[in-house]
């Protein structure tokens, strides 16, 4: 995967100056340290170790806000790691903090490698998607306003079933029917020649490689995209983001791509859980760009 060189932005996009630098993590790897560390959930209702199918690594938790009402938008959040670690555990922050940003939120486990190579754990996010749609109801969420989100390697298996139909067909879905959204945190989109063995391994023989890159599979029909980078990225070229949205503007669909010039790769993730400020407003941009779809969640 190309390494980001170079510090860019879109033209027109805000700069965000002037406030302490956030800092991430390296590459998909969870820390526990900070806000990372999971608090008392107390506020809010967890489920945990739902299967969406049968075998290893096909459970699922679910975050979601004590308060009852309307039914809310659904987050299904994709970890990272590299498609070869991560665990829905390691990950229960998100879930949480999302949940006490008035979400339903899902995060599912997924087989990595060495146990499967691409494209099985694609088939395993569809298979999670799919069960939330017929279940999530029954925690208060909205089958009709399915969002999906994913950091790093999880924010390509989130955009690859947005931008390639394959993916949730395979399951009796179809991305523009059944999903409000799709969001990428630092995702990798368009990242070939592969320079990694092991991500040579992952994603098979070089004639396949084309194959597997969400940009390849844009057809312009796909749900609403927000593509979040951070300009510091030291692992995944932020240029990737807005390659991605010119390919689906140029095919006629709707991408957002907003760049923080003073965040890193784990950073933008970071953020979900950090207290607003103004170097990495990462739920205010999600907040307002759901809601700007007509599935603004009730608080």
């Amino acid at each position: 995967m190309r390494i980001a060189r170079a510090v860019r932005w879109l033209p027109g996009l805000a700069l965000l100056i002037g406030a302490p630098l956030v800092l991430g993590a390296y590459w998909c790897a969870e820390r526990k340290v900070g806000h990372r560390v999971v608090q008392s959930m107390d506020d809010i209702s967890v489920t945990r170790n739902l299967a969406y199918a049968d075998g290893d690594r096909h459970s699922l938790d679910v975050y979601a806000p004590r308060e009852s009402g309307a039914p809310r938008t659904v987050m299904v959040f994709f970890y990272g790691g590299g498609w070869d670690s991560g665990s829905k555990a390691d990950f229960a922050w998100v879930g949480a903090a999302l949940a006490r940003h008035g979400y339903v939120a899902v995060v599912p486990d997924y087989r990595v490698y060495p146990q499967v190579l691409w494209p099985k754990f694609l088939e395993d996010c569809a298979a999670a998607v799919r069960w939330v749609r017929d279940h999530v109801a029954s925690y208060g969420g909205d089958p009709s306003a399915l969002v999906l989100m994913g950091h790093s390697a999880g924010a390509y298996n989130a955009i690859s079933l947005a931008v390639d139909g394959r993916w949730l067909t395979g399951v009796g879905m179809d991305p523009r029917r059944d999903l409000r959204a799709a969001i990428g945190l630092s995702g990798p989109y368009d990242f070939l020649p592969l320079d990694r063995q092991r991500l040579k391994i992952i994603f098979g023989p070089e004639h396949q490689w084309p194959d597997t890159q969400p940009i390849n599979h844009v057809d312009g029909k796909s749900p609403p995209l927000l593509l979040l980078t951070g300009d510091r990225d030291e692992y995944v070229d932020p240029p990737e983001n807005d390659r991605l949205a010119a390919k689906v503007s140029e095919k006629g669909g709707a991408a957002t791509v907003i760049h923080y010039p003073l965040l890193n790769h784990g950073a933008t993730l970071d953020a979900v859980a950090a207290p607003p400020n103004r170097t990495a407003p990462i739920m205010d941009d999600i907040t307002r760009f759901i809601a700007a779809l007509g599935a603004e969640t009730p608080r």
